[in-house]
């Protein structure tokens, strides 16, 4: 089972839009997939709700705060949404189910703070240490034409991770995240330029782990 984990301590990151669509591709690709939501907020899993059944499937599984159990056997893929200011025993439990790990994180100054210390912590964790969990960074709603975009890369370039890449701020997301959709659901010619932009993340979650 390959596990994902989708984190950043800060609130409005993007987490839950990186999740689906992550669980979307895989989907897409005929694995099945479940997508675990630890948030309070549960945006993944209300998202779940509202999926058209036509589409891939892409389970759920519940998720509490105290008892991370692990998916049923016959899942080949797990992605998990998580909440805003997650840290310690929370955090050890989740990166055990998982092998990779991304962190979203939008070009402000108070999500560049945020993400430093838990990026730091994330780092020193047992799992990362030891090689069991590799860790990638995200732009999510980035304007390359601002001085946030560019402030956004100098953060990056103070890590020794990968940059998979700086997704655009688009309603594309936005108007599929609405109808329980990804862009690897809607036709290419709505969503080519995000897709493109998708290329580097899918190449990176796709090595052997």
């Amino acid at each position: 089972m390959k596990g994902f984990l989708v984190a950043n301590p800060k609130g409005g990151s993007g987490k839950s839009t990186l999740a689906t669509n992550l669980a979307g591709y895989f989907a897409a690709c005929g694995h099945d997939v479940m997508l675990g939501d630890i948030d309070r907020q549960l945006s993944s899993r209300e998202w779940l709700a509202t999926r058209p059944f036509e589409l891939p499937t892409i389970e759920t599984w519940d998720i509490g705060p105290d008892n991370i159990a692990r998916p049923p056997k016959g899942i080949s893929h797990v992605v998990l949404d998580t909440p805003a200011g997650l840290h310690g025993k929370m955090l050890d439990k989740v990166l055990k189910l998982s092998t990779r790990v991304i962190v979203p994180v939008q070009p402000s100054i108070f999500d560049m703070r945020a993400t430093r210390h838990f990026l730091e912590a994330l780092l020193d964790e047992k799992a990362v240490r030891k090689g069991k969990a590799d860790v990638a960074v995200i732009g999510m709603r980035v304007d390359a034409r601002t001085r946030a975009a560019g402030e956004l890369e100098r953060f990056f370039a103070t890590f020794e991770l990968p940059v998979l890449a700086y997704l655009r701020d688009t309603q594309v997301y936005v108007q599929a995240a609405a109808a329980g959709m990804t862009i690897f659901d809607l036709p290419r010619s709505r969503a080519e330029r995000d897709l493109e932009q998708w290329q580097a993340i899918i190449e990176w979650v796709e090595q052997p782990q």
